[in-house]
């Protein structure tokens, strides 16, 4: 069908826009921002404004047709999946998902009622270990479910044991209420190799709960063709603080171990078959991905696990058919934050988006609270509503994959793919994921991006909001029961992108507890408003993230006002902000007048420059500025301020 010439007119009056126009007019703003030097070209402009990843490609701040096609990704619903596993897409919604941890029958029973009566389509059950529910208290939980409706996820971290155990409470759960075996829905949640992450299980402790969860399988499937006994849970891996091609490398290598598993001749427990064949061995597994509010990363990353897994499935013989994965996708608790804790609402709904456009079956919005303890009836309710409104208000359902096409997703899924396969073949050589795991090859590649991620967010290049910018230092935080402990420990940590902040606002914390006041930064502003007040704000949020007070001189350049106005304060620190201009006649009187006054510690907002040596005879000790290392900044201001 032709387009009518009267439809394009208004864009045929301006010229044809090129990637080297582009590129001449960011240079020039780069040059005024003093981020490129004139000896920059303008191809410049493109590698200048790049960032780079933990799985070591960068992303390009432009793409264009001209970037190519990296993969061929197919169509929707046929191999290799990149674009979905169903050819319909998420037209009539994914599958609902939510959590539920509390210990008490009565009451998880009743949040359970109340999730579905509210949109939640299945549910998922975290057990002991892995959580607070007691496996025997399963037909209690699950007293008011149309277990014929509603599907059911197991989850004990993975054991085998316990997941066998489960296991049986819940299908003699069915049988009891007349269930047929065919309509029974659900996943087991057998994790053998999770499980060791987890908790450091090795040897042949590995092997006996790869054989029980098995086992599991081969009986589960002969009667319940709605069940999957496996999980390949890559949650663990990003919790850690994995890269996203890490998290995705370690899934595939788990989901290989299970499929050798499967189709292992000594499975068979009636001597009738000899374990499953590959079709069968597929549709046993379930995979779990974390969604991050980094919504492009996360679209990319399920469709690249899409795409490696139908070529790990296609190199086992499996027909295009059996080779899609199906993916649970729960938001990640690596972002979650203490406090300021309502910014987790617009995080898990970004990553809620981002894992819907990415095409996972079922997503989990975990609760906003849930770093505070036990999540109340209000934040599972705003957690169900997210993906409803997304849902049913924005219409997402109604368009199959809608990042098909963008050349920067597109180059972005196959570039996380070509990483994350890397990765998986460094753990299929050291033997398989049981073997990597046990000599720590997994844990020493998560902790070395780990500590690079640690360093961005200590010097604020990957931002936390309300944590390390723009924190709320009055908040009261909302009060929420305890959570279960957590008992799966000894093998990879759990981290938070917060805990090096949270560390030091717990310490201002205590101050505030044991004194009746918080610890306090002096910001001794210094000039006009005008002049001090970009540097000013910069520093008050920067102390603040510290669980720091932070009151100011207000306007004036008279050292004997400023530091009276600092003794007022009860503040042992302090930190000079304004104009480089002003500096230069001020900041040495101020700093001695300050230092007169008591000051253990002056800091100057700014960098250093050409006043280092003047500013340093003046007793300025340190410099906070964009980019400078926040956290240890924070340790210093709190140690000085003797804060313990």
């Amino acid at each position: 069908m032709s387009v009518p010439t009267a439809e394009l007119e208004l864009a045929a009056l301006f010229p044809e826009a090129s990637r080297e126009a582009w590129q001449k007019l960011v240079l020039a703003v780069l040059r005024k921002s003093g981020i490129a030097g004139e000896q920059a070209v303008p191809a410049d402009a493109e590698s200048l404004l790049a960032t780079a990843t933990y799985d070591g490609f960068a992303i390009k701040p432009l793409y264009t047709a001209g970037d190519g096609a990296p993969v061929d990704v197919g169509v929707p619903g046929l191999a290799p999946f990149v674009r979905g596993r169903r050819a319909e897409g998420a037209v009539e919604g994914w599958d609902v998902r939510a959590a539920h941890t509390h210990p008490d029958a009565k009451t998880t029973a009743e949040a359970v009622l109340a999730d579905l009566e509210g949109g939640v389509t299945s549910l998922w059950l975290r057990l002991a270990p892995a959580g607070g529910i007691a496996v025997e208290a399963l037909p209690d939980v699950l007293r008011d479910v149309y277990l014929d409706l509603a599907p059911v996820v197991l989850d004990t971290g993975g054991d085998a044991v316990t997941t066998t155990a489960a296991a049986d409470v819940l299908l003699a759960l069915a049988a009891a209420r007349g269930v047929a075996p065919s309509v029974l829905a659900g996943t087991l949640g057998a994790d053998p190799l999770g499980y060791a992450a987890r908790t450091g299980l090795a040897g042949e402790a590995v092997t006996a709960h790869l054989d029980e969860a098995s086992r599991l399988a081969e009986r589960v499937a002969a009667s319940y063709p709605g069940i999957r006994t496996f999980v390949v849970d890559a949650t663990p891996y990003h919790d850690a603080g994995g890269s996203d091609a890490q998290e995705l490398g370690a899934s595939l290598a788990t989901g290989v171990a299970y499929l050798r598993a499967l189709t292992g001749p000594h499975l068979a427990t009636s001597g009738a078959a000899a374990g499953f064949d590959v079709a069968g061995a597929l549709g046993q597994l379930e995979f779990r991905y974390a969604a991050t509010a980094g919504q492009f990363s996360t679209i990319a990353k399920l469709r690249a696990a899409r795409l490696l897994w139908a070529r790990v499935a296609e190199v086992c013989g499996a027909a295009e058919a059996d080779r899609g994965q199906r993916q649970h996708a729960v938001t990640s608790s690596a972002m979650m934050s203490r406090r300021d804790p309502y910014v987790n609402l617009l995080r898990t709904t970004i990553a809620a988006f981002a894992a819907g456009v990415g095409g996972a079956d079922a997503i989990t919005v975990l609760p906003f609270d849930g770093r505070l303890g036990l999540p109340d009836d209000m934040s599972r309710r705003l957690a169900r509503n997210i993906q409803v409104l997304l849902q049913e208000e924005s219409s997402l359902t109604r368009v199959i994959d809608p990042a098909g096409g963008s050349w920067y997703v597109e180059t972005l899924t196959a570039e996380l793919a070509e990483a994350a396969w890397a990765f998986f073949t460094e753990i299929e050589r050291a033997g398989g994921m049981a073997a990597a795991l046990a000599v720590g090859l997994v844990g020493e590649r998560i902790d070395a991006t780990w500590a690079r991620r640690r360093e961005d967010l200590a010097l604020r290049r990957a931002p936390l909001t309300g944590v390390s910018e723009f924190p709320n230092v009055a908040e009261t935080l909302p009060a929420r029961a305890p959570a279960p402990v957590r008992t799966l420990t000894g093998g990879l940590p759990v981290r938070h992108y917060d805990e090096d902040y949270e560390d030091l606002r717990a310490r201002a914390d205590a101050e505030l507890a044991a004194s009746g006041a918080r610890p306090v930064a002096f910001l001794a502003t210094i000039g006009s408003l005008a002049a001090f007040t970009p540097r000013a704000t910069f520093a008050a949020n920067l102390f603040q993230a510290g669980g720091f007070d932070t009151p100011n001189a207000g306007p004036g350049d008279d050292p004997v006002a400023i530091a009276a106005a600092f003794t007022a304060s009860g503040a042992k620190i302090a930190c000079l902000c304004a104009s480089d201009k002003v500096y230069a006649a001020s900041a040495a009187p101020v700093a001695a007048a300050l230092k007169a006054a008591g000051a253990t510690h002056i800091w100057l907002a700014g960098k250093a420059g050409e006043r280092a040596a003047s500013d340093e005879a003046a007793g300025i000790g340190g410099y906070v500025f964009t980019g400078c290392d926040a956290v240890d900044v924070l340790r210093s201001a709190l140690a000085k301020a003797e804060v313990a």
